[in-house]
């Protein structure tokens, strides 16, 4: 009866601050409500039982990503009111990205089947003594290593590509030049003055 009632707490809160973070014009109070979002659907992952994606979701999404964009979005001088003006033209190529994103789900969920693979490891017998994490774990870097480090590979580069692509060179601003610092010698950047007695700089 508890976990029923934590259920509908946590999934009626995921699904009204999910609506907020699409409807809310303040980007700031969308972002907090995303992280709201996120928290209720840790609930759920905790009341399944899947407790590393719970915590999963909250160290790397809660506690990296959605901080992050919290800053940035607070940080940057952003004109929304621009952006929503630009809103009805990218409307229709977002309805139409959007259809075919749908059609395409309809079509996998009416072709899925599930697979001999699955069904062979829910038959098979779970070990004594091993927790989840510690059971994904296994699977992880054992079945799947090379596809995990494929993944993070794919990540890097798209960090990478990141920087490099919002990395921008400003005239006005003062950079650091490290081989002229390095050849800098003590007669550039030092001087001696003979002060007389009695007398200032």
């Amino acid at each position: 009866m508890i976990v029923q009632v934590f259920f509908w707490l946590f999934a009626t809160l995921l699904i009204v601050s999910a609506l907020l973070v699409i409807t809310l014009r303040n980007p700031v109070h969308a972002v907090l409500f995303l992280i709201l979002a996120f928290f209720n659907g840790a609930g759920l992952f905790l009341l399944a039982g899947a407790e590393f994606l719970a915590m999963t979701l909250l160290i790397v999404y809660v506690g990296a990503v959605l901080v992050l964009f919290l800053f940035i979005i607070m940080m940057l001088d952003v004109d929304f009111d621009e952006l929503r003006a630009r809103f009805s033209r990218a409307a229709p190529l977002g309805l139409l990205v959007g259809g075919v994103l749908v059609a395409e789900l309809v079509f996998v969920f009416m072709a899925w089947q599930p697979s001999p693979m699955a069904e062979k490891l829910r038959a098979a017998p779970v070990a004594e003594g091993i927790t989840n994490t510690e059971a994904l774990g296994r699977i992880i870097y054992t079945d799947h290593v090379f596809f995990f480090q494929m993944a993070g590979m794919i990540l890097l580069v798209a960090m990478v590509g990141a920087i490099v692509l919002s990395l921008h060179h400003r005239k006005d601003v003062k950079r650091q030049d490290v081989a002229k610092q390095v050849a800098r010698q003590r007669k550039d950047a030092v001087r001696l003055v003979d002060v007389k007695p009695g007398q200032g700089l």
